[in-house]
This record gives C-alpha cells, structure tokens and sequence, in this order.
C-alpha cells in the first residue's frame, strides 16, 4: 500500500508503540528522596548544642524565684525619676513648629491693604479634595478679583498644594492648629473669615515664608532641636 500512497503524495502514518513504565527502583527512591531533602532549607532555630551554652536550670530558678526581672523594670523607673521630665504642660507649654507646618489657611493682603488674591483659580484646579470654590468678577482697571473664596475645611487635607501653586503667595496654610469648632458649619470658610485670619497672623506668616526660602534665616537653635526631639532642651 505504500507505492500507491507515495504516488499521490501521500505517506502512511506512523504508528508509535505504547511505552512501558517501569517501576523505580529502591537506589532511584533512596536518591530521590535525598536530593528532596538537600533542597529543603534548613531551620534557623538554635541547635540542641545550643542549649548547653545557655542559662543553667539553677540561673532560670534564681530568675523565677528571686522575681529578677522586676527589680530590672524598677531600676529603670527609678533611674528615669529623677531625670527632667520630656513632657510638656499643654496648652500652657508648647513646642517648636517648623515654618512649614500646615495649619489654618489664610488669605493675605498686600502692604496697602490690597488683596494679594488675582482669581488665578489655580489654588481650585489643584485641591485634590475640591475644597475650595472661587467665583471672580473683573474689576475696572481690567484686573480680576475674587467676590467668593470658600474652603470646606472638613474636606482639605492639608496638603499644601494650593499654598504651593499660588503665584503671588496669597493662599498660606498658617501655624495654627488650635481651631476646633462644635459645628460643621463653623468651619466652612469664606473670603471674610481668611482674610481676617491673614490680618491676624501676617506678620507670622510673612516670617515663616522668608525662613522657608532662605535656609540661613532658619534659627541654628531650631536646628539643633530637630535633631534630639527627646532631650529636655528640646521644649525650653
């Protein structure tokens, strides 16, 4: 049958046989089995020689008996009793905010009494939160101004951008962080209520931004007190 077939072109199939598995045998098991082992990893837990190099069954009594650990604890109590406290007595105490601490925001005015605010709008188009709603008018000199600022401080997440894309540095995060209220509704803040904030603290504020742009003009002081949060110095 294969001459006709190779005439048309075609070839007969090949048939393969059924391959016989054989059992291993018990030096492949043996070997199998410990190349299963070597893979394994091995316990990082103390060996059982260890244990010889350890506390003694009389120490760990003297330890269980005698309550070592405790006198431990209260020497350390007693140690740290007589040395100055680390805390301070708020809100009659407080300590050292950095000038880019972000706090109540505010809105500034120029040394003329002018708005600093020119209804950009940039400060609303890149809250993440969308807390700040701005409607503006233009004036008569063809300059714009605002005529509505409002920030929904329950949303802001004081993240500082709007402080941040302000071209004239007229939206500032201030240092105030003592402004808790008894509604919601108290903290829903429109132009007359930053503006009077700004008035309160612009003299804060103007320093706070100078020493922010200017590393020199940051107190060595100031400095050292970042690096040992924990010393009593830090709050005096």
């Amino acid at each position: 049958m294969s001459r006709p077939l190779a005439r048309l072109g075609l070839t007969a199939a090949r048939v393969s046989r059924p391959r016989v598995l054989l059992a291993p045998s018990t030096a492949t098991r043996t070997f199998a089995a410990s190349a299963l082992r070597a893979a394994q990893p091995v316990p990082s837990g103390p060996k059982p020689d260890d244990y010889a190099n350890g506390p003694s069954a009389i120490d760990k009594a003297a330890q269980l008996f005698f309550f070592t650990e405790i006198f431990r604890g209260m020497w350390i109590t007693l140690e740290q009793f007589f040395r100055p406290p680390y805390t301070i007595m708020y809100p009659f105490e407080k300590g050292p905010l950095s000038p880019r601490f972000r706090g109540e925001h505010a809105l500034r005015r120029y040394a003329n009494g002018e708005e600093r605010c020119i209804a950009c709008k940039l400060c609303e188009a890149i809250c993440p939160a969308q807390a700040i709603t701005i409607e503006s008018e233009a004036r008569v000199d063809g300059s714009r101004r605002t005529t509505r600022y409002d920030i929904d401080m329950t949303k802001c997440i004081y993240c500082g951008f709007c402080q941040e894309a302000c071209p004239v540095d007229a939206i500032v995060e201030t240092g105030n962080f003592e402004y808790s209220t008894e509604t919601r509704e108290e903290l829903l803040y429109n132009k007359e209520k930053l503006l009077a904030n700004g008035d309160r603290a612009e003299a804060e504020i103007a320093a706070n931004i100078q020493a922010d742009h200017v590393s020199a003009a940051v107190p060595q002081q100031w400095r050292q007190r970042q690096r040992h949060p924990l010393t009593p110095q830090f709050y005096r």
